[in-house]
């Protein structure tokens, strides 16, 4: 035998072992137990340095979110919100406030008296509250919007994104395919739901209250003229929804203080110190040139949906000043929150 017929051909011993190896991988990844499992696992908890990398990237899994995995994330978002105690327990604060109110007029006005007294305007609808129940709904919005609702919004809104890094449940979050900024307007969207719920709780409280201890009917606006209670009640509406609106700068101001602690505490502390701050100051005669662009400085301009016809003006300005401290806060806070590196 030569020995050309006793050397092998050139590249068959490979191309035999290239087959054997590869049907050796592909059985190994057919048979492989877990793998595909492990995998899922590694990336839905961040155990894996490329699950680390995407949570710090906050770009997900690289997947495009589904509509319906948008509106799941806005329902659980809005689940976990309004099953918190603390929530229920602003709530219950802000219902309680036309009843409070509600019967303390009723008392003043046993003997026949007068509530209150004044012009009509603000919180002097307290001076209606016995000819109309209804008035009672404008009286407790008053009475609330300089505090407590604000204090409500900044509470939710501070602890957005805050506790959820305090929690350690943030960079789970933002492994799923959600995106930063997809979460940043959810938790947004939530904290606005928050500001339309706890206005209407307001206002049904005390139309309720209202109606249980006081007269309904045609009621008299500001401007002397007389509308029914249908219309009225419209009135009503319309002025929950102004102020429900007029808390969306608050909104946006407590979820960019959020994103600059991971302490929700502190955020809570910090937006509601503000809140009080801002209102200090618009109180102040020697800062009467900076006060019209205080987010507060137009929150009892709802009283002017009470006149017939409707002023308007200030009523603009107040929802275009929100919109601007929404734009500006909403703003810093996506560029705070896609930037951060998140480490819980």
């Amino acid at each position: 035998m030569s020995r050309a017929e006793g050397r092998p051909t050139p590249g068959a011993g490979t191309a035999a072992e290239k087959g054997t190896v590869t049907a050796t991988v592909g059985a190994r990844t057919r048979t492989s137990p877990g793998a595909g499992t492990r995998r899922g696992a590694d990336a839905e908890t961040g155990g894996t340095a490329g699950g680390a990398v995407t949570a710090r990237a906050g770009t997900g899994t690289g997947r495009a979110p589904s509509p319906l995995w948008t509106f799941g994330l806005f329902r659980s978002e809005l689940l976990t919100t309004f099953r918190r105690w603390r929530t229920l327990a602003l709530l219950g604060v802000l219902a309680a406030v036309p009843v409070l109110i509600g019967i303390a007029v009723r008392i003043e006005t046993g003997d026949g008296s007068r509530a209150g007294g004044g012009g009509g305007e603000g919180p002097a609808f307290i001076a209606q509250i016995t000819n109309n129940g209804l008035f009672l709904v404008f009286t407790a919005l008053a009475a609330t919007l300089p505090f407590f609702l604000p204090m409500a919004i900044g509470v939710v809104a501070g602890d957005a994104i805050a506790g959820e890094a305090n929690a350690g449940t943030l960079r789970y979050l933002l492994v799923a395919p959600a995106g930063r900024t997809r979460l940043l307007l959810t938790k947004y969207a939530t904290t606005m739901t928050f500001c339309l719920v706890a206005t209407l709780m307001v206002a049904v409280s005390a139309l309720l209250v209202g109606a249980l201890l006081f007269p309904l009917g045609e009621l008299t606006t500001i401007s002397g003229t007389r509308i029914g209670f249908a219309e009225g009640l419209g009135r009503a509406l319309l002025i929950a929804l102004v102020v429900a609106a007029s808390l969306t700068g608050v909104a946006a101001l407590g979820l960019f203080v959020s994103t600059l602690t991971n302490s929700g505490i502190a955020a809570m502390a910090t937006t509601v110190g503000l809140l009080v701050t801002v209102q200090i100051l618009d109180q102040i005669p020697q800062l009467h040139a900076l006060q019209p662009y205080f987010f507060s400085h137009y929150w009892l301009s709802f009283a002017d949906l009470m006149r017939d016809p409707v002023y308007w003006d200030d009523l603009v300005r107040d929802l275009g000043l929100q919109g601007l401290y929404a734009a500006v806060f909403g703003s810093a806070a996506w560029a705070r929150f896609t930037t951060k590196d998140i480490a819980a």
